[in-house]
């Protein structure tokens, strides 16, 4: 991957509004691998059961998927993920959602994501499958 992608790509990040809201950071970013991680905070980020909303773990998966996939440097949607959840993070614990591509052809790319603890205790793994435009990424004027 070029750097002036990869240095594109965080910085997007850096400035997306959803992920500056959830604290969401790009630690790792290589050819179709991403680790992005994120502190788990129970005050905003907790469901009526008083456990963490889906959708904040999912904000995660979503976010390391969709930086892994556009490491190629073309625009990736998502078509389909499917995330199996296995428990509920610990306040305060830092996330990690780690994106690798398992499979690709010239039109989709296949991703295994798994996101854990920082002790490593699992809470949630994912399979996604992106379909490749063959448009060139390109971010707005930040």
């Amino acid at each position: 991957m070029q750097r002036q992608l990869r240095e594109a790509i965080m910085e997007a990040v850096k400035q997306e509004p959803f992920s500056r809201l959830l604290g969401i950071r790009v630690v790792s970013l290589e050819d179709g691998r991403s680790e992005v991680e994120m502190t788990y905070r129970p005050e905003v980020m907790n469901n009526v059961y008083a456990r963490a909303h889906g959708g904040a773990l999912f904000a995660l998966v979503d976010e390391a998927f969709e930086t892994a996939a556009q490491t190629e440097g073309d625009v990736a949607v998502a078509l389909n993920i499917n995330v199996t959840y296995v428990a509920s993070p610990r306040p305060g614990k830092l996330l990690k959602a780690t994106a690798e591509r398992v499979a690709s052809t010239r039109r989709t790319a296949a991703y295994d994501i798994r996101v854990v603890e920082e002790d490593g205790r699992l809470i949630c793994t994912c399979k996604a499958l992106a379909y490749r435009t063959g448009k060139p990424v390109v971010f707005p004027e930040q």
